[in-house]
Parts: C-alpha cells; sequence; structure tokens
C-alpha cells in the first residue's frame, strides 16, 4: 500500500511532463559526454517529486486523523492496519513536523535540479547549495549518522559529508536509460527491509516512518522507470537524481541500527553496503578525473556502466550487470544487520569480492586501453 500510491501519481504525471518538456526548455540534447541519439525530454524528476510529496501529504492527513481517534471503531480501519502500525502512530506523528522540514529541503535540491537541467549552473553553486541544505538537515533537523565517534562536531561533519556524496553519486550514475533509478529503488527496497526487520532501540516497535520514507521514494522511481525504460521516453534530469540522492541518504541517517538485540556496531555498516556500487563508481569516475587531470565536474564517459559497455556489453546488459551487483550489496546490508561479528565478517567479505571482481573485469578494459 505504500508504494502503490507514489508509483501511480508519478506514473500519471510524467505524461504530461512528457508532453510539454520542450515548451519549458527541459530537453537533453545529443552531443557532449551524452551517448544518447536523439532528443529526449527532461524532468523525469518532476514525477518522482509529485508522487513522494503527495503520497505524505495524505499519509500525514490520515496519521492526524488516525491519532486524534477521528475513525475510531471502524471495522474497515481496523481491518486494514495492522496493530503493530496503530501502535507506531504516536510516534510517527511527532516525527511529522522534522519529516517535512525534510521534504523542504528536498524540495530546495529538486528546484536546484530543474534549474540546473534548464539553465546549466555553475558546478560550485550547486554544490554550495547542496551543502547548504545537507547543514540544515543535520544541524536544523538533528539527523545525523549512528557511528560510535564521541565527538559530536566529527560526527556531524561526516553526516553533511555522506549526503552530498550520496546525492552526487546518484547524478554521475544518471547515465544510462533505467540505471540510477534502478539503483536507487534496489537501494531503497533494501534499506526498507532493513528498517523494518531492525527495531527502535527505545519502542521496541519497526522504524514504520523510515521504511516508509524509502518505500515512497522505491514506488516513486517505479513510476518513473516506466517512461525510463529502454528507450527512454523521458529522463530523470538533475533535479530527480538530487532528490532521490538526498531522501535515500537522509533516510539512512534517520535510522537506527543499534536495536536488533546483541552486540552488533557492525550493524552501522548497512547504509555503505547498500551504497556500495553507486559510491565506487563516484569514486573511481573522480579519480580517473584527476589522473587526467581534467576537472572534476567535467562530464566524461568513464563510468562504471560506460566500462562495462567497453568491455563488450550491450548497454542493457551492462544495466542490468550494475542491478545483480547492487542487489547483491543490497541482500547483505539486510543480512548484516542481524548476524554476530563473525558473520558480519563473511558479509562484509561478500561485498569486497564483489567489488573485487568488479575491478579485475574491468582492468582487463584498462590493459588493452595501455597497451593501445
Amino acid at each position: 500500500m505504500t508504494v502503490l500510491p507514489p508509483l501511480a501519481i508519478s506514473l500519471i504525471t510524467l505524461y504530461p511532463v512528457r508532453r510539454f518538456a520542450s515548451r519549458i526548455g527541459l530537453l537533453a540534447r545529443p552531443g557532449g559526454h551524452s551517448t544518447h541519439k536523439n532528443t529526449v525530454p527532461l524532468g523525469g524528476g518532476i514525477g518522482i517529486y509529485v508522487g513522494v510529496l503527495l503520497t505524505f501529504l495524505l499519509g500525514t492527513a490520515a496519521v492526524v486523523m488516525l491519532d486524534a481517534g477521528w475513525w475510531d471503531g471502524s471495522e474497515f480501519i481496523q481491518r486494514s492496519i495492522p496493530e503493530s502500525m496503530m501502535a507506531s502512530l504516536p510516534g510517527v506523528r511527532s516525527r511529522l513536523w522534522p519529516l517535512w522540514g525534510l521534504l523542504a529541503g528536498g524540495t530546495v535540491l529538486f528546484v536546484l535540479g530543474l534549474a540546473d537541467d534548464r539553465y546549466q549552473l555553475p558546478p560550485l553553486m550547486r554544490l554550495g547549495i547542496e551543502f547548504l541544505v545537507a547543514i540544515w538537515v543535520v544541524w536544523g533537523l538533528g539527523f545525523e549518522l549512528t557511528v560510535f565517534i564521541q565527538n559530536p562536531w566529527l560526527t556531524r561533519s561526516l553526516s553533511v559529508v555522506w549526503i552530498v556524496g550520496v546525492i552526487n553519486s546518484f547524478n554521475m550514475l544518471d547515465n544510462m536509460d533505467g540505471l540510477s533509478g534502478g539503483v536507487a529503488a534496489i537501494i531503497a527496497g533494501a534499506m526498507a527491509t532493513v528498517m523494518l526487520c531492525t527495531p527502535d532501540k527505545q519502542s521496541g516497535q519497526p522504524q514504520v516512518l523510515v521504511a516508509a520514507l524509502l518505500l515512497v521514494v522505491l514506488g516513486a522511481i517505479a513510476g518513473f522507470l516506466w517512461h525510463n525504460r529502454p528507450p527512454a521516453k523521458i529522463f530523470m534530469g538533475d533535479g530527480g537524481s538530487y532528490f532521490i540522492g538526498y531522501l535515500i541518504a537522509v533516510a539512512m541517517l534517520m535510522a537506527t541500527f543499534a536495536g536488533g538485540g546483541g552486540n552488533r556496531p557492525h550493524a552501522v555498516l548497512a547504509p555503505l553496503c547498500a551504497m556500495a556500487v553507486p559510491l565506487y563508481d563516484m569514486t573511481t569516475v573522480l579519480w580517473i578525473r584527476i589522473r587526467e587531470g581534467r576537472s572534476i565536474f567535467q562530464g566524461d564517459k568513464s563510468h562504471f556502466s560506460h566500462r562495462l559497455v567497453d568491455l563488450g556489453l550491450s548497454r542493457t546488459q551492462a544495466v542490468c550487470t550494475i542491478y545483480l551487483v547492487t542487489a547483491t550489496c543490497g541482500l547483505a546490508a539486510v543480512l548484516l544487520t542481524g548476524v554476530s561479528v563473525p558473520q558480519a565478517a563473511m558479509v562484509l567479505g561478500i561485498v569486497g569480492c564483489m567489488l573485487l571482481l568488479v575491478i579485475i573485469l574491468e582492468s582487463t578494459s584498462w590493459r588493452n586501453e595501455r597497451n593501445d
């Protein structure tokens, strides 16, 4: 039920966006570092944004009315809503204002991305606004990393860097049809599962609000992917990649990984496992650009997906390969929160082996390039 409303809203919203995108200048034209051959509308993020916002608007109204007892005695409501969710209502309502503060920050980034899609804003300007929004989330709303560091300034600074890094990792991954959206959907689904399996340390209840946020994002992305499947009828654009990257990053900050029982400090590594592929892509692309003496803000075709195509895969095969690696890392994140320390070392080893396998495969292409 949490996934279907944003899916439907996003899917329907993008039909008129596709039709009118050219009138407002939201178009991706061939050339430069782009690999598509035809002019394609931008603005897929509009559907994602509307799907998320309207769903939470309706959800907020429902939570307020349920918590106020407006529907007490309704047999339909009692049959439709699990007792565990009803028990979580007071806690969910207490976090509605922070949630809307979070969505306000997402709105700023969504508008920033749309403006960049239309006017090509300076990179430092975009980065500065991303840092300001991240600082607002961490210092203003109080969302920060769950890590065992006693220095609050260091924890908060790392939280800000985490948000900005995840935002840009999804933005950089948006280079093939269905790639960034599909990877984001897999990660959101995996982390929502983690939240539903890891109770909050104080209440002992599943982390319903964080899971709901991730599932709403998943649904909105699924609606967009219907239009973005190859050959794409619309691209996500910076507005969409900034928005979903921001929501996924902050959802991981809102979560707690210490409530599953037992001594499991390694559970805090679950977000890193889930995000392994986008972070790997961003890290290697930045390294390649720095090594070649180019600006880190200069777009190119050195991304993970492009390197797989250079190995001989089709674009569809490259995207599916990245999906599989992401799903493997996502399953590892789910396992990590429910195992002991020795077992966690094995799970982390699986993620490390997956990335090492990718590096070995890619090294073949790198050696061929040097020989040429």
